[in-house]
């Protein structure tokens, strides 16, 4: 088995967060959210995976480190890390293409602006498995349209009139994806863009016309990472569905000094909390100082030190220095506020 997870994108909904870290290496409740996509849906495919390959974008922006951090993370899984570039944001199905040598056999196929949490059994019979969401308001979403038989016959983007509930999260497995790379591969040759881009829709269309079989996978969670106030709460989700795994969230080496902690909470290595009460809700990273604050519903990154502060869905990066009496903030990294 392997995993594709295509990830050049540079976030630009979540900016300033993401002038500086690419959105998939940005922490939800203590870890980056592409090691926590990569690392469930390897949980609930529940065999070996032998390869975890990643498509990044300009090597200016995701550079040796993060690299690094990827094949650490692949590695870590037991899997071989393979990195490919896209160049161009010329849309999904080209960034697929652009791994195209590790385009063979059975394989997931995941972006990395999402989290889940499912428990399943992942039907290998079908050519295909479409993972969706039972959502609210489909016409804001890419839904399938299901046959009697319960297979997908058409993936629609954001109907007008009502086709299903079921949105397309954006993870697919395919028994054969070299199949898929076929397909895309027409796709690119004949120049067929929808939306300004090469998609993969194009290609799992083309694959259907051909009579390949394709069903539903259902997730029970289906969080976002999109923006700061979709980040903050998926943060708040994911920190309850931890706490309720009994996941030890709070570092052992954290000082608190007249502070309280309410859970759940993320707190990393070397934080210190002095006159602060803490959530719930709240991630904090590795090397932070708060003093004198109240903070909850938040995410705060690595290395800030904030001071005087009374804050609730606010979002704050890396190496910040903040002192001030605002709520909701979203503060990007080396930002000082004093």
């Amino acid at each position: 088995m392997k995993i594709i997870v295509p990830m050049a994108g540079r976030g630009s909904r979540l900016r300033p967060h993401t002038l500086t870290v690419p959105k998939p290496l940005i922490p939800v409740a203590g870890k980056p959210i592409v090691h926590r996509l990569v690392s469930d849906i390897t949980k609930v495919l529940g065999e070996p995976v032998e390869e975890i390959a990643f498509v990044l974008g300009d090597p200016a922006f995701f550079g040796d480190d993060v690299v690094s951090s990827l094949t650490e993370l692949a590695e870590g899984l037991g899997a071989k890390a393979s990195i490919y570039r896209q160049d161009q944001p010329l849309g999904t199905g080209h960034a697929i293409m652009c791994a195209k040598e590790s385009l063979s056999g059975p394989a997931v196929i995941a972006y990395a602006d999402t989290l889940i949490r499912a428990d399943f059994n992942l039907d290998k019979e079908a050519d295909s498995v479409i993972w969706v969401k039972q959502v609210e308001h489909p016409e804001a979403y890419g839904v399938v349209k299901l046959n009697d038989q319960q297979y997908i016959t058409e993936l629609v983007e954001k109907p007008k009139e009502f086709v299903s509930d079921l949105a397309v999260i954006g993870i697919y497995y395919f028994k054969d994806v070299g199949v898929l790379k076929n397909e895309l591969q027409h796709v690119l040759d004949h120049n067929i863009i929808n939306g300004g881009e090469y998609q993969i829709n194009d290609g799992i269309k083309r694959m259907m016309a051909d009579g390949k079989v394709f069903v539903t996978g259902k997730v029970d969670e289906w969080m976002d990472c999109g923006n700061k106030n979709v980040t903050v709460e998926t943060n708040t989700r994911m920190l309850g569905f931890l706490q309720n795994d009994n996941e030890n969230l709070v570092s052992e080496n954290v000082i608190q000094e007249n502070a309280t902690v309410i859970p759940p909470c993320y707190i990393g290595d070397n934080v210190t909390l002095r006159n602060t009460t803490i959530g719930p809700n709240v991630s904090i990273g590795n090397d932070c100082t708060v003093e004198d604050s109240n903070i909850k519903n938040s995410l705060i990154q690595t290395q800030t030190v904030i001071k005087n502060a009374n804050l609730d869905n606010a979002m704050v990066g890396n190496n910040v220095i903040y002192d001030g009496n605002f709520t909701t903030i979203s503060i990007g990294d080396y930002s000082v506020l004093e």
